[in-house]
């Protein structure tokens, strides 16, 4: 095997495993809901403690990548992932799982910042680097779409633990090629870790996703939720500060003011805040609604999986032809227009004439924006730095997830609530109706074959995946017109020219002439 296939095949590994864990977990939402007891916003946070350890550490894990070893960090990491997964499959109680999933998400922080770190500094000419990314991108891509997949066969023959379990051998070999193929590299500048700048920015992360997923049960406009965006909106102000005054920054805002960085993050933000936030919905529309299986519930996914691995190596071949810019946006508008057609399906919709399509062309929108976003990204760091910018294309990855599941959920279980208040639950004895509105599960095992209450049960959970994907679908459409004036045109072979200054400096490095 050439080194530099197995290199890009160990990382493509790595990928997949804590790629596969973002989404794999869904599909045994309803299993876990009935088994741990858990409510809608429990199974938030199942989904969430994942992805805000995960969003959090990202940025620091990097630089720790960048000083101490790319290839170490990779193999710690993976084998820290394989542990926690273990942990994870034996829990009992939703809380503990919350914990578990926390820690999985603390290992996959410092493992995926070293997969985009390591390719960068393979393959270092730009059409090498393309194709690499590309194929990267589609690891990312299936990883995340076939979770549910992958789930749904584990969970038709095993418990739900097994979605967890199957995850150690993958992550196990993966550490094992690393450490016989993955060369070490590392950039001996990075200064020390910015620890306030960490301990701000979870805190504001934290805090944020706490305020959403907890909204629906205090209030939208109650003194916990608006004292907590408050809160938030503080804890960024002090970050930003905090940030810009001192000289080495966990996070160098200054990056922002690059039309490339800030324009492909904002992209790659939205992209996986609408994926994250379908996928948490899906698979409960799937089984809760149209009484699918496990089995059948991550198959039904796969037209998903197929299309963004398809999209994502065609828009890393277009991006240096025709412009970042023109496939970016073409993908956000398609994965818009997907959300605000799903935002009118039926209970009883076409799933070959109707639901198909609505996935393809939503992956087809997300594996065209993905790619060239996160090159765009790239191309503003030198490969020693590979580690930083990488790192932020991970936190504005792993950002918009957590964002999608807390935001498209909340708003799901605010008029899901509202809805099945003014149904015939309203008219059950006792708190039955709170629990309802709490859990789908539990509402579903109410109505039993009662067809009032399955009616009502039914309209109030479209209500909800109607508004939510409405909601996802402008914003994609409103990211589109922002890609339109804020992204770069074509890219010329001067990209490859770099201002040594600009490198000691720490400053954007790479000078690019814009079509």
């Amino acid at each position: 095997m050439r080194p530099k296939l197995g290199i890009l095949l160990t990382v493509c590994a790595a990928v997949l495993a804590i790629n596969l864990d973002t989404t794999i977990v869904n599909v045994a939402l309803p299993s876990i809901s009935r088994e741990l007891d858990a409510g809608t916003r429990a199974l938030q946070w199942v989904v969430d403690g994942y992805n805000l350890a995960f969003a959090g550490l990202v940025l620091a894990m990097g630089s720790v990548s960048d000083r101490f070893g790319r290839r170490p960090a990779l193999i710690g990491g993976l084998v820290g992932f394989a542990v926690a997964s273990v942990a994870g499959a034996l829990v009992t109680t939703p809380v503990a799982l919350v914990a578990a999933r926390g820690a999985m998400g603390f290992f996959a922080a410092l493992i995926f910042p070293t997969t985009l770190s390591i390719i960068s500094n393979t393959f270092r000419e730009r059409r090498e680097r393309a194709a690499a990314l590309g194929v990267w991108g589609a690891v990312v891509g299936i990883g995340v779409a076939a979770g549910p997949v992958t789930g749904g066969v584990l969970l038709e023959h095993f418990y739900w633990g097994s979605v967890f379990w199957a995850l150690v051998p993958l992550a196990l070999l993966a550490a094992l090629a690393a450490f016989f193929l993955v060369p070490e590299s590392r950039d001996p500048e990075v200064p020390a870790l910015d620890l306030p700048g960490i301990g701000l920015s979870i805190a504001m992360l934290g805090l944020l996703t706490w305020t959403i997923i907890e909204a629906p049960e205090y209030g939208w406009s109650s003194a916990a939720t608006v004292g907590g965006f408050a809160v938030v909106a503080l804890l960024l102000v002090a970050f930003v500060a905090r940030e810009r005054r001192t000289p080495h920054p966990m996070l160098d805002v200054s990056l922002f003011r690059d039309r490339r960085f800030s324009a492909a993050s904002g992209s790659v933000t939205i992209t996986f805040f609408a994926l994250f936030g379908f996928i948490f919905l899906i698979t409960q529309y799937f089984q809760f609604i149209r009484g699918y299986g496990t089995l059948s519930t991550g198959a039904r996914i796969l037209p998903v999986a197929t299309s963004i691995a398809v999209a994502s190596v065609v828009g890393a071949l277009l991006a240096p032809r025709i412009g970042t810019k023109v496939v970016v946006t073409t993908g956000l508008v398609l994965f818009g227009l997907s959300f605000v057609w799903i935002s009118t399906v039926t209970v009883d919709a076409s799933y070959a004439r109707v639901i198909v399509p609505q996935m393809v062309l939503m992956g087809l929108g997300m594996g065209l924006i993905s790619t060239p976003a996160t090159e765009s990204i790239l191309l503003v760091l030198p490969p020693a730095r590979a580690g930083v910018g990488s790192a932020v294309n991970d936190a504005t990855r792993e950002l918009g997830g957590t964002l999608g599941v807390a935001v498209v959920g909340s708003i799901f279980s605010s008029v899901y609530a509202a809805n099945l208040a003014d149904g015939d639950f309203a008219k059950l004895p006792g708190g039955a109706l709170a629990q309802a509105q709490d859990s789908v599960g539990a509402a579903q095992s109410m109505a039993g074959s009662a067809p009032d209450l399955v009616s009502a049960m039914q309209d109030a959970f479209m209500a909800g995946l109607h508004t939510s994907s409405l909601v996802v679908g402008v914003l994609c459409l409103v990211g589109a017109v922002v890609a339109v004036v804020a992204l770069p045109g074509r890219v010329t072979p001067a990209d490859a020219e770099v201002d040594p200054q600009r490198v000691a400096t720490g400053s954007t490095p790479v000078a690019l002439t814009l079509r």
